[in-house]
């Protein structure tokens, strides 16, 4: 059958702004309406290849919605099509756009102007060579929202296991997929996540080594978006996304990185050009800075129900993390010197354009749920001192056993507890200083700011998965957080020793959910996403987990389900 279609398009091309000799923005098409186009083609000569990346959508809105594919070859012409039929007996939008090498054969339109709450279908046509992509399916949001059903995911390891996280996504019935970062790891392979468990899946990072130029990030996606899971997952839903720190190297702050060092690796500020270009190729994202792609921070309105505040924890802000290594001497703990530096006022994980940011999208919003989606855990996850210390030691599992079991006679009023004994569990300190807690002035500033609004914050990072309630310095509750477990990145599980099964898991789980004050639930082990769904009453948060990332063949389960109103 021959095709001819003529429709009315209208292209503006948005400014690239170069800095150093890299592309600071993407190429992206924005397309609101159609000009006379003659798009003539013989479809039943069309085969699917050379469009070997797959289809992708992002950030829709009740507006819009970005579609994406990624072809061989540089200056070829393709075909973009939108239908609300998966037949294209009829077409929506239509136009042609030129690979460029520039931006490494990447396509990116935004479509505007579209009608609110449409079920949309979209592909990719080259006449050059008969080549098609699969038909990608995704959406534009409603204007009066009564539900919305968000899968939530983060910390994607290439190395560590079979994406079947993402094939499970791929095949619920979740509106949207939010991403919070991590969606792959910058380590050369064989390193972190590679195992003797896993080596038989021939799951090895390419390039081989540590990436860093821009080649080695983009390479590094490829390789990522090859993997049939992450495809599927892509084609069936449309993607919300934020970075996290391996994006572009661990433990990422505004100027630097835990693994990143300029005597070998050259300028960090290089090679975040390059992390960010690569971003931008890949995930791209709708901007509040048409000209700058390393401001992510973005807001995601789904009717007035839910209002997705998405943040940057990571780069934009974030002053070089504190180490608690660095504040015990030959006489034990500096707490003095280490309460000095974390409540240092000038310290700050989103820096001040952003937090103020934050604080005004969430007080001028009337939507029903203010949803923050970020990276890191913000409840107070803190522990006693002791147990911080003992950790990875021979008596861990002793000293562990006795602080729960002082822990449980303080909640229940045991009068025969000493104060020696008190001061074990009441000593605490947070053990994850990457996180919110190791900014708690930020945090009080945003929960200070609320004026009786809850927050519901969502959270990845960790490859765990948890439930905190969120309680501001004053004792008062502002929200709840749900925080997902990882796509494939091993968990808590890999640092309790050897000899570790499920009941040691369980009772490490138990304790810590016993030590900690915030925290209502805690999986160590397992692999999985969270289905978090808004109603105009409710929020329900499913932890899902997949039983194998080893296997094609797995199955799901819900480890744990909250209701919250």
């Amino acid at each position: 059958m021959k095709t001819t279609k003529n429709t009315r398009r209208n292209f503006i091309q948005k400014t690239l702004m170069a800095s150093g000799g890299i592309i600071l923005a993407p190429n992206f098409i924005s397309c609101s309406d159609d000009d006379d186009l003659q798009v003539d083609y013989d479809e039943s000569q069309l085969t699917v290849q050379n469009f070997t990346y797959g289809v992708a959508s992002f950030d829709p809105s009740n507006s819009g919605v970005i579609i994406w594919t990624r072809y061989m070859a540089a200056d070829v012409e393709i075909i973009w099509e939108v239908s609300t039929q998966n037949d294209f007996s009829s077409i929506l939008r239509t136009g042609k756009i030129t690979t460029e090498s520039s931006r490494d054969n990447t396509l990116a339109i935004e479509l505007t102007e579209l009608e609110a709450d449409q079920k949309l279908y979209y592909r990719f046509i080259s006449t050059s060579d008969n080549s098609i992509s699969v038909v990608g399916e995704t959406i534009t949001l409603p204007t009066d929202a009564t539900q919305a059903k968000l899968a939530v995911c983060s910390c994607s390891n290439y190395q560590a296991g079979l994406f079947n996280v993402y094939d499970a996504m791929a095949n619920s019935d979740a509106d949207i997929i939010v991403h919070l970062g991590d969606y792959f790891y910058e380590y050369g392979a064989g390193g972190y996540g590679s195992t003797e468990e896993n080596a038989f899946l021939n799951r090895f990072h390419e390039p081989t080594g540590e990436i860093i130029s821009l080649d080695d990030y983009r390479t590094r996606y490829k390789q990522y978006r090859s993997d049939a899971s992450l495809q599927l997952a892509h084609q069936k839903k449309p993607f919300i996304c934020v970075w996290d720190d391996h994006e572009i190297a661990n433990d990422t702050f505004k100027e630097g990185a835990e693994n990143h060092d300029e005597a070998t690796e050259g300028s960090f500020e290089a090679r975040k050009q390059n992390a960010l270009q690569a971003y931008s190729e890949f995930l791209p994202f709708s901007r509040i800075s048409a000209d700058d792609n390393s401001v992510i921070y973005r807001s995601v309105n789904i009717g007035n129900l839910v209002n997705l505040v998405l943040m940057d924890t990571r780069l934009i802000g974030r002053d070089k993390q504190l180490n608690i290594t660095d504040y015990f001497t030959a006489t034990g703990f500096d707490a003095e010197a280490f309460q000095t530096a974390l409540t240092d006022p000038t310290r700050s994980i989103l820096g001040t354009t952003q937090r103020d940011w934050v604080i005004s999208e969430i007080t001028s919003s009337s939507a029903k749920w203010q949803v923050l989606g970020q990276q890191v855990l913000m409840g107070k996850m803190n522990v006693p001192a002791e147990l911080l210390t003992a950790f990875g030691s021979p008596n861990f599992a002793a000293i562990l056993t006795e602080l729960v079991t002082i822990k449980l006679r303080l909640l229940n009023n045991d009068p025969t507890l000493t104060a020696e004994e008190t001061a074990r569990v009441t000593s605490v300190i947070p053990y994850n200083l990457d996180a919110w807690d190791g900014y708690p002035i930020d945090r009080e500033l945003i929960y200070g700011a609320l004026n009786g609004k809850k927050i519901v914050t969502l959270a990845g990072d960790t490859h765990n998965a948890w439930q905190n309630t969120l309680t501001a310095a004053d004792g008062s509750e502002v929200g709840i957080e749900l925080a997902t477990s990882s796509v494939s990145s091993p968990g808590f599980e890999t640092y309790l020793g050897a000899n570790v099964n499920a009941e040691l898991i369980a009772g490490f789980q138990d304790a810590m959910i016993a030590l900690i004050d915030e925290l209502n639930y805690f999986d160590a082990s397992r692999r999985g996403f969270m289905m978090t769904t808004f109603t105009t009453t409710e929020v329900t948060s499913e932890w899902i987990f997949v039983d194998s990332i080893l296997s094609e063949s797995y199955s799901t389960e819900v480890g744990y389900s909250l209701t919250y109103s």
